[in-house]
């Protein structure tokens, strides 16, 4: 829960000035409506993700699985544009807010003042140097982390509320602002709704909650079970603080302090420790912040990392260098310097950007789960987490319509991925691609049978005995293949051209009085290359393989059709796969062509 709470409770750190910000004296309300919406829609969205996505790899799998072949990959490209998004603008958002507690600190020397782009920068340098020094989360750390930052919270927001108990002139002054700007209860919630994506900040963590259940103790059941009670924890701890400091920061502090400039800009709750517990209990609350805000960056900069090996290279779609971690650690140290630029390190600035990564997140997870309630026929479910859906699609939107910024950042990731997984997979098109060929027993016994292997590449149609008969007459007029050299066919099928890497299992079938090797591939080019290595690695002879020319056509149109549906023009795709596989002429398989 404390690995989940770097993320999810630092957001504490300026989740009520943004409040305070984006509703004024509305702020409570919409807070309360937030705190709603995160115990009604997102925690139940999410404790489904982790019953039906057990293995941490969050409601992204659950779309890739349920819009099976390439229409699942691009979505969860297009989706990972949104989780870098929400990644990065943590790291830049989270210095930023540290940035603030560190500027604002009385002790802090007078010469760095209005530097919070330098400072900033600084504070995202350290974090990308520790990671290029070598860096390992460590849990520990984070239980130290949250531990006692929610002591100190709790400390901070406990006594803000015992002013506003023993001050009841606050409430009422509160209370006369707020109905002065809003008529009736109806226009508070009304204007509440319309300002609650602002707040959406306050929901981050739950998809860091699921990527976290490999880590939970026992099987599978009693990990779904652990998982679920995590996210539950979290949800009820952070919902109390949620309410509790944006009630205490709105009627303590004064709205002018929560600009740009203002003391509690950023910082509303270190505001309150400085004027309620002094400068030396708000200098050790602000140093606890500025380690959980700096730890959460690191914690977003560690998932960056391992998103790339998660799922683009089942793919096939990462660059050789994103293997290393090193390289990737200052692509995203030069991004995140951009982001702040752009932003000028300003808190309430990047809020939109994160939230739309938030949101988007939240949506995607509330989308898989009402697919897979529809798909296993619950009514009820369905019903519900469509209801949940369509708020999280309304907050999704909102959110952009109002600050598109975010949707700009999310869409140069999402074309920045997109086009370099693409060119990626191009570029590894050749490889072997198999990661395990097995021969059933009857396959095997038709490799031991033959003396020399000749192998003829047949694409299966009616797979009647007119085909074969065709196909055997049609080696002998192009190759001079006689029926004595003992030839197998070989038949390849593609299930599923998206997928980049595959299992072969060789199946042996006499059909028609021929004897025939059966497999299914995601490419069949690639497939053919494999099975030629691997059986002259098992018998020691040297295999043949013999096609025919395929028909006239457009040389780029077989390439796509072989990037895209696994076919194309099989005979020197097969011939590249094993020249790139066997630099040594002398022990590569034959490919005929005629």
């Amino acid at each position: 829960m404390c690995l989940t709470g770097v993320d999810y409770f630092s957001t504490l750190g300026y989740q009520p000035g943004i409040a305070a910000l984006a509703a004024g004296a509305l702020s409570p309300v919409a807070t309360l409506l937030l705190v709603a919406l995160t115990l009604l829609g997102a925690l139940p969205t999410y404790r489904a993700v982790a019953e039906q996505s057990p293995n941490g790899l969050g409601s992204l799998s659950m779309l890739e699985k349920l819009l099976p072949g390439w229409r699942g990959k691009l979505l969860v490209l297009f989706l990972l544009g949104f989780v870098a998004t929400a990644f990065i603008v943590t790291i830049t958002l989270s210095a930023a807010d540290a940035t603030a507690h560190v500027l604002h600190n009385p002790f802090v020397p007078g010469f760095l003042a209005g530097r919070q782009v330098p400072v900033t920068l600084v504070l995202i340098t350290a974090l990308g140097g520790v990671f290029l020094l070598g860096f390992s989360e460590a849990i520990s750390i984070a239980v130290v982390l949250v531990a006692v930052y929610l002591a100190l919270n709790v400390i901070v927001v406990g006594v803000a509320v015992e002013h506003v108990v023993v001050g009841p002139h606050l409430v009422g002054d509160w209370y006369g602002v707020l109905t002065a700007e809003h008529s009736s209860p109806i226009a508070m919630i009304a204007v509440a709704l319309y300002v609650m994506p602002k707040l959406a900040l306050g929901l981050s963590g739950f998809e860091t909650g699921v990527a976290v259940m490999p880590l939970v103790k026992g099987d599978l059941d009693r990990r779904i079970t652990g998982a679920k009670k995590l996210l539950t924890t979290a949800a009820l701890i952070m919902s109390v603080f949620l309410i509790a400091s944006s009630f205490a920061t709105t009627v303590l502090i004064p709205a002018e302090e929560f600009a740009e400039g203002g003391r509690a800009n950023g910082r509303a709750l270190a505001y309150l420790a400085h004027e309620f517990l002094g400068d030396w209990f708000g200098t050790a609350y602000d140093l606890s912040t500025i380690a959980i805000l700096w730890f959460a960056g690191a914690s977003a900069l560690a998932g960056l990392l391992n998103i790339v090996p998660r799922y683009l290279p089942r793919y096939g779609m990462a660059p050789d260098w994103s293997r290393a971690t090193r390289p990737m650690v200052l692509v995203f140290t030069v991004i995140s310097f951009a982001i702040t630029l752009f932003f000028d390190a300003d808190v309430e600035s990047q809020g939109g950007a994160y939230a739309t990564g938030v949101l988007a997140l939240i949506l995607s997870a509330a989308v898989a789960v009402t697919l897979s309630a529809w798909k296993s026929r619950r009514a009820g479910a369905t019903a519900g987490f469509g209801f949940i859906t369509a708020v999280f699609g309304y907050a999704t939107v909102a959110n952009v319509i109002e600050r598109p910024d975010g949707l700009v950042i999310a869409g140069f990731f999402v074309v920045f991925i997109v086009v370099t997984s693409l060119v990626s997979r191009a570029t590894r098109s050749t490889e072997l691609r198999v990661t395990r060929i097995t021969l059933d027993d009857t396959a095997r016994r038709y490799i031991n049978e033959t003396g020399e292997i000749h192998l003829i590449a047949n694409e299966p149609n009616a797979r009647d005995c007119a085909e074969y008969v065709g196909k055997k007459r049609e080696a002998w007029e192009l190759h001079r293949l006689r029926t004595s050299e003992g030839a197998l066919f070989l038949e390849v099928t593609v299930p599923d051209a998206s997928e980049f890497e595959s299992e072969l299992r060789v199946v042996g079938e006499e059909r028609h009085g021929f004897r025939i090797l059966r497999m299914e591939s995601t490419t069949i080019a690639n497939a053919i290359a494999a099975l030629l290595l691997y059986l002259r690695d098992q018998t020691g002879k040297t295999p043949h393989v013999y096609f025919h020319w395929a028909a006239e056509g457009n040389p780029i149109g077989a390439l796509l059709r072989y990037l895209v549906f696994g076919g194309g023009d099989i005979p020197p795709l097969t011939r590249e796969v094993l020249r790139q596989a066997e630099p040594d002429p002398a022990r590569r398989p034959l490919v005929h062509v005629g």
